[in-house]
This record gives structure tokens, C-alpha cells and sequence, in this order.
């Protein structure tokens, strides 16, 4: 009789799933495959074929998927290779609190490069993959001017803090913030335009908003002293690096493939205003898919001219680790990061250093998180090109999920003065 096993069956997001089949035929190949649907109804699925051992068995921890999706032993193939039925779409889990995204496992008796609603499976298994852990809560903020959510994880704290910026894509975005709290960290997942209140399009970053957020959650009695840490993903590693650089609260930053310089809208701060560096329209390509490849569009932040516009990061008086995809087609992460190093060092400065995953994409998000090679502006009909080879990516996600966690608990645990 098969038998499909999927443990736990309920599960983080960031947690890895055992597959294993029993009761095949000795070297049986079977078709397994995963499939979820979206909060917005939309489909994702994968598959690979296997080939059982000599006594019917598969476990994907050992076997080898010998075609599909992904070719070679990968234990969380299945999730990280789900492709959208309707293409360019990306898979962002939006109520983080209330409810699972439920894959559902299938496994069939031959190869089945298609299947049809007609094709019944041998065995079923549903599992469910949960971005909050029990215990979290999450609180909706309004205070101030800041607009957001507060992720806190049980118990009294204090713990560290860490606010949580995406890029320009707008609005808030709390699946990374709620599976961090659920390792230990009390997380806002900050919004800054397109959100309520907030504007609706970025027109300058106010860099006194985000000074307030970090005041205010410093001030939070469940807020470990004496500073709280920023993780950035893209635009939002422009404003995480800026606050670096002036916010004294600021001890910690991750930056997630973004530049070290300030471009398409001007950063203000008191008195002090950066113009940005220009961008010139020209330079954008159009690659094989039709999808609008950003890497080359921006300004040289290391020519003379524009020198003015890159953040001094040399102020910085917290730790920064830049974490880069070299297959980012849409910033040429790894040149700003190493500007960025050059800057610290010609002032003396060690705080600062890089990881440089090969392979991997723009959007490096928590593990088994499927690799979105592109997808639509939210301005335009253009598809944005990402970038990332899905194999690479998914490890790049899977090593720097525990760099981020080691990160923040090494630094934000500790006074400046130790950094």
C-alpha cells in the first residue's frame, strides 16, 4: 500500500518538511508534486520524478529527483521550485496571524509530465506552513505619525528590537517581521507610503519618520537597551543605511541588496537634504521574457560628481552586514556593497562586511520561499526583472535566514561599545 509521510505536517514557513514514500514497487518512478493557492485564489505548483529504492522506498533527504522542477537530492525541492500558474507572480503571504498556507503533496505511479484533473494520486498529503508561532501577537500601530505592526514574541523581554523595511512596493509587509518574532525578536514591520494614512507615492524620504519609529519602539518597555537593529530589503536599504549613518538608536542593519547611495527621490533629515543621483532611462533592458532588466539604469555612485548623494558610512556606529545576490537583475548589489566596505575602510572602519551568495536573485526572502524571477511594477504594465537561478537562490535563502538571526543576536545583545 503507499504511503506518503510529510513531518511535521504542521509547520513554520522556515521550518524543513520530511517526505517520505513507502509501499512502492522496488524502483518504481513516481511523479511528486506540491500545489497551494494564494489568499488571492492564484495557483503555485511543482513537481519531480523519483525513483524508489530497491525495497519501494523513498525518502528525500537521500534520493535524487532525476527530473522535473529541480535535478538532485533536495529535501524542500517541492517548495522552493512552486511556480505560479499565472506567470510572473509572487507568492507573499498576507494575513501572517490567522491562517496557513496549505500545500498539498501528491504523488502518482509513473511519470506524469502534465496532470489533469482526472489524474487521481496513489497518496495525499496536506501540510501546513505557518508565518507566526503560537504565542506571537500581533499589534496594529498608530502612534504618531508611524504607521505599522508590532510583532512580540511570548514571554516578558525584554527582547531585541528590530524594525523591518521593504522596498517600493509600498504598504506594509509583516511575513518576515512575524517569523522573526517567533525566533525571539520583537519586530515592527514599518510602513511608509501606500498604507492608510501614509502617502500615497513616495515623493522624498523624511528620514524624521523613521527617527520616530525608532524612538518609538526603543521606548517600548518590552525593548531590550541601549539600540534596536533594522533589516532592509532593496529602497529599503537606502533609508536602514541612512539611519545607520545618523540614528544613534540604530545599532544593527541588514541590507538585502540595496544600494549605499541615494537615488530617484531626495533624503531629508533636519536640515540636511541628499539629491539623488540620477537614473537614465536609456540604459534599461528588455530581456528574452519582455521583462525590464533595472542592474544598469542608475548612476555610478562612485563617479566624482556624484559623490554628494552616497550615505557616509563611514557615521555609522552599529555593525552592517550587506547580504547579496550576485544574479540581482535589478541593482548591481554587490558593486554598492563594496563601495560601501571601500568607505568604511579608508576611515579605519571594520564594522561592516558581506555576504555574497552566487546565483542568487534580488528578492532574498525567509527559506523554501519560492525564487520570483519577475514580476509587475506596480506603476505600469512592465514586468521587473529580478533576477536568480531558483537552485542557488534557495540556498542563498536557507544560509542567510540563520546569518540574520546570528547577526542580531550577536549585536543587539551587546553595548557600542563592544562593536
Amino acid at each position: 500500500m503507499f504511503q506518503l509521510t510529510a513531518t511535521p505536517a504542521r509547520a513554520l514557513a522556515d521550518e524543513p518538511v520530511h517526505i517520505r514514500v513507502t509501499g512502492l514497487p522496488p524502483l518504481q518512478i513516481v511523479t511528486l508534486t506540491a500545489s497551494l493557492k494564494d489568499e488571492k485564489g492564484y495557483v503555485y505548483q511543482s513537481k519531480a520524478f523519483y525513483k524508489a529504492n530497491e525495497v519501494g522506498e523513498l525518502d528525500l533527504m537521500e534520493a535524487a529527483s532525476i527530473g522535473g522542477d529541480y535535478v538532485g537530492v533536495h529535501p524542500m525541492g517541492l517548495f522552493w521550485s512552486l511556480k505560479p500558474e499565472k506567470v510572473f507572480r509572487r507568492l507573499t503571504k498576507q494575513d501572517v496571524m490567522n491562517s496557513p498556507f496549505y500545500v498539498t503533496l501528491n504523488l502518482y505511479d509513473s511519470v506524469y509530465v502534465q496532470v489533469s484533473t482526472t489524474d487521481q494520486p496513489r497518496a495525499s498529503q496536506t501540510v501546513e506552513r505557518w508565518f507566526s508561532g503560537p504565542g506571537v501577537q500581533r499589534v496594529q500601530i498608530r502612534e504618531g505619525r508611524v504607521r505599522g505592526a508590532l510583532f512580540l514574541p511570548p514571554g516578558e523581554g525584554p527582547f531585541p528590537g528590530i524594525v523591518d523595511l521593504f522596498g517600493g512596493r509600498g504598504g506594509l509587509v509583516e511575513f518576515r517581521a512575524s517569523l522573526l518574532a517567533t525566533h525571539g525578536f520583537a519586530v515592527l514591520a514599518l510602513a511608509y507610503f501606500l498604507y492608510e494614512d501614509l502617502p500615497k507615492e513616495l515623493e522624498e524620504i523624511d528620514l524624521e519618520y523613521f527617527e520616530e519609529a525608532a524612538n518609538w519602539l526603543l521606548a517600548h518597555p518590552k525593548i531590550q537597551k541601549p539600540g534596536i537593529g533594522v533589516i532592509s530589503v532593496s529602497k529599503g536599504v537606502e533609508i536602514a543605511l541612512a539611519m545607520a549613518c545618523f540614528l544613534k538608536q540604530v545599532v544593527a542593519t541588514i541590507c538585502i541588496n540595496g544600494s549605499n547611495a541615494i537615488y530617484e527621490l531626495p533624503l531629508r533629515y533636519k536640515d540636511l537634504v541628499i539629491t539623488p543621483i540620477p537614473s537614465f532611462m536609456e540604459r534599461m533592458q528588455i530581456d528574452v521574457l519582455g521583462a525590464v532588466r533595472l542592474r544598469h539604469y542608475k548612476g555610478d555612485a562612485r563617479d566624482e560628481l556624484n559623490q554628494k548623494s552616497v550615505l557616509p558610512i563611514e557615521k555609522a556606529q552599529g555593525a552592517i552586514l550587506f547580504i547579496v545576490g550576485d544574479g540581482d537583475e535589478c541593482l548591481n548589489s554587490r558593486e554598492y556593497a563594496e563601495q560601501a566596505l571601500d568607505q568604511l575602510r579608508s576611515h579605519g572602519r571594520n564594522n561592516g562586511r558581506m555576504l555574497v551568495y552566487p546565483g542568487a536573485g534580488h528578492l532574498i526572502e525567509p527559506p523554501y520561499t519560492p525564487l520570483c524571477y519577475a514580476s509587475p511594477h506596480r506603476l505600469s504594465s512592465r514586468i521587473l526583472l529580478w533576477g536568480g537561478d531558483p537552485v542557488a537562490h534557495a540556498a542563498a535563502q536557507e544560509h542567510s535566514w540563520g546569518e540574520i538571526q546570528k547577526f542580531f543576536r550577536e549585536h543587539l545583545t551587546q553595548t557600542r561599545s563592544k562593536l
